[in-house]
């Protein structure tokens, strides 16, 4: 029998719809369910309630209704806009819920585990990029009603926040999440007390419980260390994400795989095949072995020969390049945080510290997960076309008998759920011509050949209300942003006027690595003031967090606050502090251009720019990554890719590129209009944009490529 939440989160609707009228009643069910965050009309709903405690509830609904008054529900029950709101909704996730499984492996599910999950704001156990592809793959197997299921982890602080000081030094701080209201339930097992799974750490034992939380169809589960009987230490383990102490981070590691598959066990569900998303949980293959050893009779089999035995279980994606998305560890420190888990796992030491380095044959080389994955799994993919080039590179001396072109690692474009990036202004336009229901069609090409159907008139106007919601959203931002950091009052003030919402709005918005080259927009000051200090000129928007331990990414944020203040036209260069999933979706949809400049080719894959295709936006972007598939010469601008081993002469070259692009191509071609006022020439590459990218980058075609390539690939 399973007992994988479903009866939980039924009793915890239940109590919430008891503080609801009657008229309120479906509230509680839409609010235990994401559904409700990609569902037109939903996050609306809420908001006509009382869009200011909305806001500050962080877009929480269940902790929105537990704090609201209840002559305010009352108030609302009486709304008969907002009750006919209320029957669209729920008639439209409950449309979805019904429909019947789509079955991925006759044998059971396929479990989902990553590291962090980027699903809503109001979750916070995502730090960026990974964790939100993840969330949008989980919103995608449910649009296609699959049998996937989510496992992870319950960071209480979730990521940091961000604080920029005067001189623009980057301070970190953490929120406790509160459990009780957040749109989760822990999982109870026959005897009514929460499933327990216990994971050997250091020299204890360190338990969990599990959380449930249903992103539409798909439940994402979520173990939790926060526990009275697990010491101050043992609770840190799912404290903070991406923890700076390589010994949490293996605890952490060991919770998610080995952890994940028993809560699977204890909740009695038997994944057909076990999904690593980025190698934290290759842990998992151990368990897995493990179990099949206890199930063998006759002679024991070495690791070697279980992981082949269970190989066909796992597939395993890699995302960077990056040597820190990689992470190695000392065997000391290994063995100190995992030994005990491995010596009751019956395997050898030896034998896994062979399996998790490159070179089996060293004795000195560091341990990492990521050669572990591999080698655990069936299938292993990068998430680019250009990433699979430079993974089989990377990954070549695992297999030292097969040449380049030979090594097993293929790939499966990252894409981005569309119903979650499509802001409602672009989604309603492309409803009138593309029909009710199309976004269940996005990765059909035909589908898209409608956007030349569209008049300029209209394309253009979606275009100027997006933008003007972004900036009105800016001005109040920058305000709270400058007070904050201790700017003067009149400086602060000038933001209410700061952006033009005709202006070409920029934006470069994303994870602040060194590797993303923030720095080589300000590369030459003098060109930049150029660009942006004309009358027909351009703003930019930045935003971006740096890991608290990465001080050259902090020292590039800082530097950026000095060139800013030298430009001595504040209101045209504006960085937003704390990025997070509740401004992202604004700064998708309402910039003009989008800038991604990546140092190739350590741009596994990239998202934003796809978002920003989705909503109308134009990319000018380093040939990296996704960009090298989508990029068509009528689409957008690209930079030259090609690797340059000197970096300074490859800053120059591209540099030197992206001003020319934005002086003698972007900016003429925005500001270029006809008779009535419209940018005919921009909004033509609009058109490519949308009828080119739409299609082959909705998450409906990567999940497609999933199922159909990675999952069930001889079927």
């Amino acid at each position: 029998m399973r007992f994988d939440g479903s009866r939980d989160m039924s009793r915890a609707i239940d109590r919430l719809t008891r503080r609801l009228p009657e008229p309120l009643e479906d509230l509680a069910w839409i609010s235990y369910n994401y559904l409700w965050s990609w569902t037109p009309g939903g996050r609306e709903l809420f908001r006509t309630i009382d869009a200011h405690r909305f806001t500050l509830s962080g877009e929480n609904p269940v902790r929105f209704l537990l704090n609201l008054p209840e002559r305010d529900l009352l108030r609302a029950a009486t709304n008969q806009d907002l009750l006919e709101r209320l029957a669209q909704v729920a008639q439209i996730m409950d449309a979805s819920m019904q429909r019947p499984t789509n079955r991925v492996l006759s044998s059971g599910p396929v479990a989902f585990f990553c590291a962090e999950f980027g699903v809503h704001q109001s979750l916070p156990v995502y730090s960026g990029g990974l964790g939100v592809l993840a969330g949008d793959f989980l919103k995608e197997t449910s649009d296609q009603a699959l049998d996937v299921v989510g496992v992870g982890l319950l960071y209480r602080r979730g990521y940091l926040h961000q604080r920029m000081n005067l001189d623009g030094w980057q301070h970190e701080y953490w929120l406790e999440a509160n459990t009780d209201q957040l749109p989760a339930v822990r999982v109870r097992g026959a005897d009514g007390l929460p499933v327990r799974v216990t994971v050997p750490v250091w020299d204890g034992e360190l338990a969990a419980h599990v959380w449930r939380v249903n992103v539409g169809r798909t439940p994402l589960y979520l173990l939790d260390a926060e526990l009275e009987e697990n010491s101050p230490l043992e609770r840190w383990v799912t404290a903070r994400l991406y923890e700076g102490s390589h010994e949490i981070r293996l605890a952490q590691y060991a919770l998610l795989g080995i952890g994940g598959v028993r809560a699977l066990d204890a909740m009695g569900i038997n994944p057909s095949l076990f999904h690593l998303n980025e190698g934290h949980a290759a842990l998992a293959s151990l368990e897995i072995a493990s179990q099949t050893s206890k199930e063998l009779t006759g002679d024991p089999l070495g690791l070697k020969k279980l992981l082949e035995v269970g190989r066909d279980r796992f597939v395993f994606t890699t995302h960077t390049p990056v040597p820190a998305g990689n992470e190695t560890y000392d065997p000391d420190v290994f063995f100190s945080v995992l030994g005990r888990s491995i010596d009751q796992m019956g395997i050898s030491r030896d034998e896994l510290s062979s399996e998790s380095r490159i070179d089996p044959t060293s004795t000195t080389e560091s341990l990492g997960f990521s050669p572990l994955a591999i080698r655990c799994a069936r299938s292993t993919n990068a998430v680019s076309k250009r990433h699979g080039e430079v993974a089989r590179g990377m990954w070549n001396p695992l297999f030292p008998d097969a040449k380049l072109d030979e090594v097993p690692i293929t790939h499966v474009t990252n894409a981005v759920h569309l119903p979650t990036w499509m802001d409602p202004t672009m989604r309603g336009l492309l409803t009138k011509f593309f029909g009710t229901d199309w976004e269940r069609h996005a990765d059909d090409p035909g589908l898209w050949s409608h956007v030349d159907e569209i008049p300029d008139v209209d394309l253009w106007r979606a275009r100027c209300d997006m933008r003007l919601q972004l900036v009105e959203m800016i001005r109040s931002r920058i305000v709270v942003d400058r007070l904050g950091r201790g700017e003067d009052v009149a400086l602060a003030e000038s933001a209410f006027s700061a952006f033009d919402p005709t202006h070409l709005t920029i934006g470069f918005a994303r994870r602040l690595a060194t590797y993303k080259r923030l720095d080589l927009l300000f590369h030459d000051v003098d060109r930049l003031r150029k660009i942006i200090d004309h009358e027909e000129g351009a703003q930019i928007i930045l935003a971006g967090k740096a890991h608290p331990l990465d001080y050259e990414a902090k020292n590039v944020a800082k530097n950026m606050f000095v060139v800013k203040r030298g430009l001595d036209i504040p209101n045209r260069v504006v960085f937003l502090e704390d990025y997070d999933l509740r401004m992202a979706p604004q700064l998708v949809a309402g910039c003009d251009l989008w800038l991604n400049l990546p140092r190739p080719p350590l741009e596994a894959s990239g998202t934003s720019g796809m978002k920003s295709a989705l909503n109308g936006g134009l990319n000018l972007s380093v040939l990296d990554g996704w960009w090298c598939e989508g990029h068509n010469g009528q689409n957008g601008w690209a930079i030259d890719g090609s690797v340059v081993d000197d970096a300074r002469e490859q800053d120059e070259r591209d540099a030197k590129a992206l001003y020319d692009l934005l002086e003698n191509e972007v900016k003429p071609l925005f500001f270029s209009r006809d008779a009535n006022g419209i940018p005919v020439g921009w909004l033509a590459r609009v058109r490519a944009s949308l009828r080119t990218l739409g299609p082959q980058f909705s998450g409906a075609r990567m999940v497609n490529d999933y199922v159909d390539q990675i999952y069930r690939p001889n079927h």
